[in-house]
């Protein structure tokens, strides 16, 4: 969603309202285009697209490289599986932000939103594996061919992420991680961006 260039990384008006700008998706595609033919990037992709943003860059005409990626918020209260479709089948590869639910930033998640690592599902499931939710939901997404990002700047949790490669969920833990999804999202910014022009979590999917 492009905004007004400037110093601020979210401008605002006198009335607190964000100030957007009129920039062409596609034309920004074709920017970055040149940067990978400049080898100033080895690979490109797009974040926050839904599909129609995504057919948009794919139908381009005269498209020479198509998203590698698309970066969107995933967890088993969002589960994207019809984003998730889509990719895989044009080959875009899903990232998965907010995998754990999200931090509590008041600027654009509601203080009082479920919190995932809490569920009594997902922590059955975490019992029954004799692993921590957190590592539950991290290996979900991993079956499911997602890409995930997990912050930390905790060294335990790091070295316990990585145990995500030591165990894998049974077909019935997926279906039940699957039916955990309410497309639930805790970014959604409300606030800011809604009456943007490219704001795109109107659609469906």
């Amino acid at each position: 969603m492009a905004l007004k260039p400037g110093e601020n990384l979210i401008p605002k008006d006198e009335n607190g309202k964000v100030i957007s700008d009129s920039v062409d998706l596609c034309t920004t595609w074709e920017a970055m285009e040149k940067c990978k033919d400049a080898g100033l990037a080895k690979s490109i992709g797009v974040s926050n697209f839904n599909r129609r943003q995504l057919e948009m860059i794919l139908n381009k005409p005269g498209l020479k490289y198509k998203p590698v990626c698309n970066q969107v918020e995933c967890h088993p209260y969002l589960n994207q599986s019809k984003l998730l479709d889509f990719c895989k089948s044009k080959d875009i590869v899903l990232v998965a932000y907010s995998a754990l639910g999200s931090q509590r930033d008041k600027r654009w998640v509601d203080p009082n939103s479920p919190v995932l690592l809490e569920d009594p599902v997902l922590c059955a499931v975490a019992k029954k594996h004799k692993r921590t939710p957190a590592l539950i939901a991290l290996r979900y997404q991993l079956q499911r061919g997602v890409v995930v990002l997990a912050k930390s700047y905790n060294e335990q949790r790091i070295r316990q992420n990585l145990q995500v490669f030591e165990f894998q969920l049974t077909s019935e833990d997926m279906k039940v991680l699957d039916g955990l999804n309410s497309n639930f999202r805790y970014n959604i910014f409300t606030d800011l961006f809604p009456g943007h022009p490219n704001y795109p979590f109107s659609d469906e999917y």
